[in-house]
């Protein structure tokens, strides 16, 4: 199956945080509190958030559209990483962040997420970084298997405060280009 992956749009605001509420819970660990994944949601993956998102000039929103419903996507920072932890382990810069990439569990197995990441690493190579790098919660196994098949390689670990948890990432970074 092709999927058409594109640019996010302001208009696709509400439904990237529809499909936020589907696809985030997926990526935590099965101890993850529905109250703090329900806090994540409203102060990271609103609506509103999306909308300035898509207005940051260094943030670039990639979705997969099936017939106008959004079944996937990603979200790529092209600023250096922030988190100390995350700097100090990167060794490829400059570097993007891939700091989203989702697909509707309806279009897993079927190459989405796989298209969706294709289109990524080549977005963040269009920006001029030299890697790019990814935080995945330490449990999420099929997750990191995904990464690593991507051509990542794991380089580090940072936290990371869901709600009132502190979650445990590894950090994952691959070349860009050749």
């Amino acid at each position: 199956m092709t999927h058409v992956i594109r640019k996010a749009v302001a208009d696709d605001a509400g439904k990237l945080a529809e499909l936020a509420a589907v696809t985030f819970p997926l990526a935590c660990p099965p101890s993850s509190l529905p109250e703090d994944i329900a806090a994540h949601l409203t102060n990271t993956l609103s609506e509103r958030h999306f909308r300035a998102y898509l207005s940051d000039p260094e943030v670039s929103i990639l979705v997969i559209d099936h017939a106008g419903a959004l079944r996937g996507y990603s979200l790529l920072v092209d600023r250096p990483a922030q988190d100390p932890e995350v700097a100090s382990a990167l060794s490829i810069l400059p570097s993007a962040e891939l700091s989203k990439c989702y697909v509707h569990p309806d279009h897993h197995g079927l190459g989405a997420a796989a298209e969706l990441m294709r289109a990524s690493i080549a977005s963040a190579a269009a920006t001029g970084a030299a890697g790019i790098w990814l935080g995945v919660n330490s449990e999420n196994a099929r997750a990191i298997r995904f990464y690593e098949k991507s051509g990542f390689r794991r380089v580090g670990t940072k936290s990371f405060q869901l709600g009132t948890t502190v979650e445990h990432d590894f950090v994952m970074e691959r070349a860009l280009g050749s």
